[in-house]
């Protein structure tokens, strides 16, 4: 079926028991042939994960003075308003720690009215501490979508702790697309364990999982057999990291190693911690799932700003680790080892996608342990904190 307006045809009348949830990778590649993807330049196969789109940074970004929200105004009047700046990423360009920046997306949507959406940054992007945000025009949330929704994209860029740099292509941040309902209450998510297991200590032993408004993640600061239990970013790195260097800059430069095993661990106020899941997660080929980035009833911090994991995740591996992206507010917390610090939800896939996470499709962290991006030299003497992939490129590969 080639023909765009059959396709959207098709699209725009499914068949509820088809194609309700999160939509597959075939799906998202036939709303690109039938225009409700735009982008003046082709989509390549790489952007496309199992169950989301990779969006890619236009031509500009403007510094701004201030993160907003456009509600009903234009997007160009309130960069208008809070300008500081404009600079091309044509060539590569420095984004600075701290400063607000947006940039037009290539891609723009044309949605069929009953499909919205919803974005996360890349796993890559999240454990370097740059913390992106979609935006829509009109607008009145970040990271949504509304039903219908036809017009541009545009995304906030805030690198939290290093400089940066980037230019035109770049793919920071990720989007997927939904029709209905997707959540999996905890009743389906205990059924499904019945039949699937989610929830692993090692390779060899699998768990019970504990389902309480989601699958409950605790923190490992024991390290399984590694001697590094955490990272901690330095706040005073002058060294740019361009995103397109892979292997390439030694951790000692960006990191302070944290090392253990230990009973527990400090967060200090505004400090950006990476850190890993005790147990070892799997998500099976027809879910897709998202980790609650902040919940006041576990702690005053928030977690793993790429927060959606794809289908597949360390399904039929014996499970994979979750690296944990984590940043305390404005008190200094303790965390304990094996203390919960998130919840996965669980998401109903409309159709299994034909695309499944792992090293095939150049997934960077299917089998990790505690690992940084990719941009950071792997450790010779402790492979569990190796990119475990042996498929290691220069485009930013996201987590799930």
């Amino acid at each position: 079926m080639n023909n765009p307006s059959a396709i959207g045809n098709l699209f725009s009348q499914p068949k509820p028991e088809q194609l309700t949830g999160v939509l597959p990778s075939q799906v998202i590649r036939a709303f690109i042939d039938a225009g409700k993807i735009l982008s003046p330049s082709t989509i390549s196969d790489k952007q496309l994960q199992p169950a989301s789109l990779d969006l890619r940074l236009g031509r500009k970004a403007y510094q701004v003075k201030a993160s907003f929200i456009p509600g009903r105004s234009m997007i160009s009047k309130k960069i208008e308003e809070l300008f500081i700046r404009e600079i091309s990423l044509e060539s590569k360009a420095v984004l600075e720690p701290g400063s607000v920046f947006i940039v037009p997306l290539i891609e723009s949507l044309d949605l069929p009215v009953d499909v919205y959406a919803k974005a996360n940054p890349k796993s890559t992007t999240g454990r370097l501490d740059i913390f992106t945000r979609l935006i829509t025009q009109p607008g009145k949330e970040f990271e949504l979508v509304p039903r219908g929704y036809s017009g541009p994209l545009y995304l906030e860029i805030v690198s939290r702790t290093f400089p940066v740099a980037v230019k035109t292509g770049m793919m920071l941040n990720q989007i997927r697309f939904i029709r209905g309902k997707s959540d999996v209450s905890d009743h389906m998510l205990s059924r499904l364990a019945e039949t699937e297991q989610l929830v692993y200590e090692d390779e060899d032993n699998p768990l019970p999982p504990e389902i309480e408004r989601g699958l409950r993640v605790s923190v490992d600061l024991q390290g399984n057999g590694s001697t590094i239990v955490a990272y901690k970013a330095k706040r005073d790195a002058v060294q740019t990291v361009d995103l397109e260097n892979v292997n390439y800059y030694d951790v000692e430069e960006f990191w302070d190693i944290i090392r253990g095993p230990r009973p527990n661990l400090v967060l200090n106020p505004r400090e950006f911690y990476i850190l890993a899941s005790w147990e070892r997660i799997s998500v099976p080929p027809g879910y897709a799932a998202e980790m609650v980035p902040f919940d006041p009833s576990i702690g005053e911090f928030r977690i793993h700003y790429a927060g959606f994991f794809d289908p597949g995740f360390g399904h039929g591996l014996g499970g994979t680790k979750a690296v944990l992206e984590v940043r305390a507010h404005e008190v200094p917390i303790l965390l304990e080892d094996r203390q919960l610090v998130g919840k996965l939800i669980y998401h109903k896939m409309a159709k299994e996608p034909l695309k499944i996470y792992g090293p095939s499709i150049g997934s960077s962290y299917q089998q990790q342990g505690l690992a940084l991006s990719k941009q950071f030299k792997r450790d010779a003497h402790d492979p569990r904190l190796s990119i475990a992939s042996p498929i290691l490129t220069p485009e930013l590969v996201h987590q799930g």
